[in-house]
């Protein structure tokens, strides 16, 4: 099977379906697997839903989300975050609030554990340190823990002695599956922070077990005007332009 790991998508359609396009440049998809905020900050809230959900999809709830359905309160959000979730939550159509209404939280798919933030704190969570990887590690019943929420491409591996902080993954990295415990994190699709503005997401190939960083040039003037065209904070939109 062909999977796209796709996480922080934020509304980003233009992001989004360049992502979708280069995965299916090597074959069909099979599914797609969202580690959390397919909305928050972007444009596009409705259009990124409806994206998702035309593919067979796992996907879990992510802090955005949750803020942007009433969920979460928005007290521990930065401004510009705030002012998008709450723009976010006035544009939601019935049918996308109720879909992040229901997602869960956690999803063990086979050898996967799904979670957008850690499975210590889920939805909040920024998983950067050894201790942090130690924690999910502890916690993590599967080989392998799918995360995202820090918008950085990443993998940490567990050894006999406490995991190292999770290594940046750069553009092309392969990672072979064995039976040494991971965790990975895609990057970023809508909002990458790494210093590179391509978004940023992995392919799963099940049958020569591994995962494929990947990152994908795209409009990135077509979101900041549909961006400003919504009235969002200017802080968001410049930042696409230096991924940060």
């Amino acid at each position: 099977m062909r999977i796209a790991i796709v996480s922080d998508i934020h509304a980003n359609l233009a992001a989004f379906r360049s992502v979708l396009a280069d995965a299916e440049a090597g074959g069909s998809l099979d599914a797609l697997w969202c580690l959390g905020d397919t909305v928050g900050y972007g444009p596009q809230p409705n259009e990124c839903i409806q994206t998702l959900r035309s593919y067979k999809n796992v996907t879990i709830a992510g802090n955005h989300d949750l803020a942007s359905c009433g969920k979460m309160p928005t007290d521990d959000f930065n401004e510009a975050a705030a002012t998008a979730a709450k723009w976010t939550e006035s544009e939601l159509s019935d049918s996308s609030r109720d879909y992040l209404t229901e997602l869960p939280m956690v999803i063990e798919e086979g050898d996967f554990t799904l979670v957008h933030g850690s499975l210590r704190w889920p939805e909040w969570e920024y998983l950067l340190s050894s201790e942090q990887a130690q924690a999910q590690f502890e916690l993590q019943k599967t080989r392998f823990s799918l995360v995202g929420h820090t918008h950085l491409p990443a993998v940490c591996r567990e050894d006999v002695a406490m995991p190292s902080a999770p290594a940046t993954a750069d553009d092309g990295v392969r990672v072979e599956l064995t039976e040494e415990r991971m965790i990975i994190n895609p990057g970023g699709v809508g909002q990458p922070r790494d210093g590179d503005p391509r978004a940023s997401y992995a392919l799963y190939d099940s049958e020569a077990a591994t995962i494929t960083f990947a990152r994908v040039e795209y409009d990135i003037p077509e979101t900041q005007a549909a961006m400003q065209q919504a009235g969002l904070p200017l802080w968001l939109i410049e930042r696409l332009a230096y991924g940060k």
